[in-house]
């Protein structure tokens, strides 16, 4: 079986930076579909914390219409992230009244839980659509998740890593099964347990977007409530706020730590943010327990590794690999070329029967006037 993977495609961002609402370049990544069993969209996928739910859903449409007459054959697997949290809002509450099992690392949603982006897919022709969450196995060995839970272990002030610790902090410790509570390991241990501090402020963020005016398009509101915050902030500062898909609060250490809310760092390099990530996602596959060889992860937008890059495994051994973003960012790009910039969107994965996963940059013959004309950007 030949499984293709693809992240952060942000359809329908208010900002309009989405590469897959313009024909050319989403015929691009449909033409890699021949062939192909399966298509995981691994989070992400439309973007809904900047506009109407309604608005968001028609302006991702059309990609999904063209997926169905690119490839009528292809099963389509959607695993939802931080922005797309919402469509999962029915089988969420339908898990709570039932008080279902714990959820694993994989679970399908059942019939009449598949959520409002399913639907979408399906009526556009997509006939094998299918939800699951928080991640999927793609084969033995190899397991995929948007990787958004990382937030919750990141030693870098965004705006999440602060909300989902002031949102720990009012709920207090969540139950614990250790029969001893100074055995209880601090923080989440399961699915379930992201879950009850992330669904809140995730819930937060997509109720406010809902309210957004058509002349008040653009960042979402977590990105408003930080430039708030961050007037006399530089410019590299403010971009260094974008690299994890969210926002940093200048000055917000010595505040977060203070308060309990961290520990965070004031280091906001573009290298120190990738370690931080790199460390948070094998916090969350530790945690987990996912027992892969390798892990594919998004949400960061940062592709990676790149060659002879250290630092892309977890501590129980596994390889990470992230499959970057579809969303053109002039200001993270700056003048780096495809090779070097490792924020340079159209980065597909390939998972085969056998061997480790590999990602191409299908993007990667375009120069940054070429990406800036096509994705109707000023280069």
């Amino acid at each position: 079986m030949r499984t293709l993977i693809v992240s952060d495609l942000h359809l329908g961002a208010g900002t309009d930076v989405d590469l897959l609402r313009q024909p050319a370049l989403r015929d691009v990544l449909l033409e890699e579909l021949a062939g192909a069993d399966r298509l995981i969209l691994l989070g992400d996928v439309v973007e809904l914390r900047e506009r109407p739910l309604a608005e968001a859903f028609e302006l991702a449409e059309p990609f999904f219409a063209a997926l169905a007459d690119a490839a009528p054959g292809v099963r389509v697997t959607i695993a939802p992230g931080n922005h797309d949290h919402h469509v999962l809002e029915d089988w969420l509450a339908r898990r709570r009244l039932d008080r279902a099992d714990p959820m694993g690392l994989e679970q399908t949603a059942p019939d009449g839980c598949e959520g409002p982006l399913v639907a979408l897919a399906r009526r556009s022709g997509n006939a094998s659509v299918e939800l699951v969450y928080p991640g999927v196995w793609v084969r033995e060995g190899v397991y995929a998740t948007h990787g958004h839970y990382l937030d919750r272990h990141l030693t870098i002030p965004t705006f999440e890593r602060l909300a989902l610790a002031a949102v720990e902090r009012a709920l207090g410790p969540p139950p614990s099964e250790a029969e001893d509570p100074l055995d209880a390991p601090e923080g989440p241990t399961d699915p379930d347990e992201y879950e009850r501090a992330l669904t809140p402020v995730y819930a937060f963020l997509f109720a406010l977007a809902q309210g957004v005016s058509a002349d008040r398009r653009g960042p979402g509101p977590s990105a408003r409530i930080w430039a708030a915050m961050s007037e006399g902030a530089t410019r590299a500062q403010k971009l260094r706020g974008w690299l994890l898909g969210s926002v940093a609060l200048p000055g917000a250490v010595g505040m977060a730590n203070r308060f309990g809310l961290g520990p965070v760092k004031p280091d906001l390099s573009p290298g120190a943010i990738t370690r931080a990530g790199l460390v948070a996602m094998g916090e969350v596959a530790d945690r987990l327990g996912i027992e892969a060889d390798h892990i594919i992860f998004g949400h960061t937008h940062r592709r990676g590794p790149l060659d002879g890059e250290p630092g892309w495994v977890t501590p129980g051994g596994a390889a990470l690999l992230n499959s970057g973003s579809w969303t053109h960012m002039p200001g993270l790009i700056g003048t780096a070329t495809p090779s070097e910039s490792p924020y340079w969107p159209g980065t597909i994965v390939e998972v085969a029967e056998t061997g480790p996963p590999s990602a191409r940059l299908l993007l990667g013959s375009m120069t940054r006037s070429e990406l800036a004309e096509a994705a109707n950007m000023e280069s």
